[in-house]
């Protein structure tokens, strides 16, 4: 369905987003420092249940867009292009709340759907598989609902596995964690150059391709 090549090149581009601290990851850390690290685990499979919504909606959204308009479709993805530049600029210019919190402490069941609703309403994944993931669709394969749920199931593994070594980590290391609040101070930096490049990368991408 995908040329190797490509593949790769979206492991590595997911790669590169998931370890980015965002939302999920801090709210992953805070459970894991709070409560340890079998909160900081069941944290992670709710987050990408909440995850699953967002693979579903690109699955439905993008295969309508391109039976719609294959031009719509190329719009899309250079507007998704552009975006990832714009928020690349702003987490290192604007002013970036979302240092790791602390959480009351809340059973294994409250802490899952809690996960599950952190991700449906997290921007960074609902900016990767609008922005980013339709770059890696190809109209001409055909099955784009295929196509994006293979990316999508992709995506869903390799955060789960980065996703657990943070909350390992964090509960691991809680008590250093929390000693050293600022220790995420530098994190935007990393986050905007990524989404820029990323963003960067899309648009050189998609010029040399059809629509």
């Amino acid at each position: 369905m995908f040329e190797s090549a490509t593949f790769l090149i979206f492991i590595a581009a997911s790669l590169a987003l998931l370890l980015v601290p965002g939302p999920a990851v801090l709210y992953i850390t805070a459970r894991s420092v709070d409560q340890g690290r079998m909160a900081g685990l069941v944290s992670v499979l709710g987050v990408h249940l909440g995850t699953v919504v967002h693979v579903l909606a690109a699955a439905i959204g993008l295969s309508a867009l391109v039976l719609a308009s294959a031009l719509a479709f190329t719009i899309i993805k250079y507007a998704g292009a552009a975006y990832l530049i714009y928020l690349g600029l702003r987490r290192i210019f604007g002013d970036n709340g979302d240092e790791p919190h602390s959480l009351k402490r809340e059973s294994l069941n409250r802490i899952f759907w809690e996960g599950v609703v952190v991700n449906i309403l997290n921007p960074k994944t609902a900016l990767f598989f609008l922005a980013f993931l339709p770059q890696f669709v190809d109209p001409a394969r055909g099955m784009i609902a295929g196509q994006v749920l293979v990316l999508g199931a992709t995506f869903i593994v390799l955060g789960i596995i980065t996703d657990g070594a943070y909350a390992l980590l964090a509960g691991t290391a809680a008590r250093w964690i929390r000693a050293r609040p600022g220790f995420l101070d530098m994190q935007k930096y990393l986050t905007g150059g990524i989404f820029i490049a990323l963003g960067l990368g899309a648009a050189l991408a998609g010029s040399g391709r059809k629509g």
